[in-house]
């Protein structure tokens, strides 16, 4: 794979960059992996509970990324600008913003939390586990939050290797805290799904100290104390600009997840915990293009800033390749292998027989997905974040939403009806994200004046 590096106040190449966040988004997914493995220990119900409460919970965390998507990117572009002290105004502007977004975000969980849970069809013991799993992982969500901005400023300098560092420790305290308080090992009360939820609030407590520390140890110009409760208006202005599309386009996306997941719940219980299994599985075929789209993200910020729009362009062209095969054939691997996959969850025959098919399907739409991973991101971090929620409101609610229905309830193709209709919504924005890039009007959008950015931006080609 071609490196390009970035030079500035760190020296950073994409493979450099991208192995850490590989493994960190594998850490961070292994996290729920690990619920969903352990509470299929407890029960099916206990899984598609978990479930319901985790579409909710991506919603929150995705509008608790507008400052934290927002910020990175206009870092990254003053840091490519070789401007740092502004950098780390914004960065300590950033973290007072989305504790206060997360306090907030977490107090409406507690107050409303039941009634979202009533509108989703749950019934029973489903319903009782996901209030229990809502009161405790929602309450404390705020947590997530702030780990979203650290982690992401981290990342921004350069420093992903470190964060993919605590991401080990915070899944390693995860599954020991799963397995002490789900099943009650070593003595401690089996608390099953109220235990899950206690461990992810501890494990993100800790990881969220540690990354506080290596931000502040990570950069060059130090944020100071009255550097959080500064607000300029410019700032903000920036900050907003592409972190309101972003959290937006986020927002949309898994908003429609949570109504094809509302369609889903009167398939039955076979095909609800089959979804979720389905889901649990098939974000490891993706990995590797969000890892990528990620890293690209931050190279392209700041070339970006530095005035290098042609190093940029070529830039995500040549990551998108690696994205798209590298996923192909995780994804061939994945179907080779699918009913031994859907055994580690569960052994009902009727479960494994339809996660089995979807992921078949997964082919169609995780190659489109791809796209979306890289080309999105890439657009953001150039400061063309409104075209991706024109394109997504216009693909994924006027076109996705009506097909899955239609699919689902009037050509009865049930679960499968779902997977195709995400699919076509991968592929039309995937293409559309593609045309965009080439069309090069993301060239405008730059956060930074082009008179404010002196610096020189070296690729290296290895």
């Amino acid at each position: 794979m071609a490196d390009t590096t970035v030079q500035g106040p760190t020296r950073m190449g994409l493979f450099r960059l991208t192995w850490p966040i590989f493994l960190e988004l594998l850490l961070f997914m292994m996290m729920g992996t690990a619920d969903t493995l352990m509470l299929s220990g407890v029960s099916d119900d206990a899984v598609s509970a978990v479930g319901v409460v985790n579409q909710y919970l991506f919603i929150c965390i995705l509008i608790m990324e507008v400052v934290s998507n927002g910020a990175s990117v206009v870092v990254s572009q003053y840091l490519g600008a070789r401007r740092s002290e502004e950098a780390a105004r914004i960065s300590a502007v950033a973290i007072t913003l989305n504790l206060l977004l997360g306090v907030t975000v977490s107090a409406g969980l507690l107050l409303f939390g039941d009634a979202l849970l009533l509108r989703m069809n749950l019934h029973g013991i489903v319903l009782e586990h996901a209030r229990t799993y809502m009161g405790i992982a929602g309450g404390f969500i705020f947590l997530q939050a702030l780990i979203n901005v650290c982690s992401s400023l981290i990342r921004t300098y350069g420093f992903t290797r470190e964060s993919m560092f605590i991401a080990l420790g915070m899944n390693a305290l995860h599954v020991g805290g799963n397995a002490l308080l789900i099943f009650g090992l070593l003595g401690v009360p089996r608390l099953e799904v109220a235990g899950a939820a206690l461990s992810t609030v501890g494990s993100r407590a800790v990881a969220l100290v540690v990354f506080a520390w290596l931000l502040y140890r990570v950069m060059d110009v130090k944020m100071r104390a009255r550097d959080y409760v500064t607000f300029s208006r410019d700032t903000l202005r920036k900050i907003l600009r592409v972190g309101i599309p972003s959290a937006v386009e986020q927002g949309t996306y898994q908003s429609c997840q949570a109504v094809f997941l509302y369609y889903v719940t009167f398939l039955g219980p076979t095909a609800l915990a089959s979804r979720q299994y389905a889901n649990a599985i098939s974000q490891y075929i993706f990995l590797f293009s969000l890892a990528v789209g990620m890293g690209t993200a931050i190279i392209v910020g700041r070339l970006v800033g530095a005035g290098q729009v042609d190093e940029a362009y070529r830039r995500v062209l040549q990551s998108l390749k690696w994205a798209v095969a590298i996923t192909f054939v995780v994804d061939v691997a994945a179907i080779l292998v699918r009913a031994p996959l859907v055994g580690l969850f569960t052994h009902d025959g009727d479960i494994v027989r339809l996660t089995s098919q979807v992921i078949v399907m997964g082919l169609l739409l995780e190659t489109g997905r791809s796209f979306n991973l890289v080309l999105v991101n890439a657009l953001r971090s150039a400061g063309d974040a409104p075209f991706t929620v024109y394109m997504g409101f216009l693909s994924m609610v006027c076109m996705s939403l009506p097909l899955g229905y239609v699919l689902v309830f009037k050509l009865n193709l049930g679960l499968a009806g779902v997977w195709l209709a995400v699919a076509a919504d991968e592929w039309l924005r995937g293409i559309s994200m593609w045309i965009r890039w080439k069309s090069r009007a993301w060239e405008q959008k730059s956060l930074v004046d082009p008179v404010e950015a002196p610096a020189v931006v070296a690729v290296v080609s290895a």
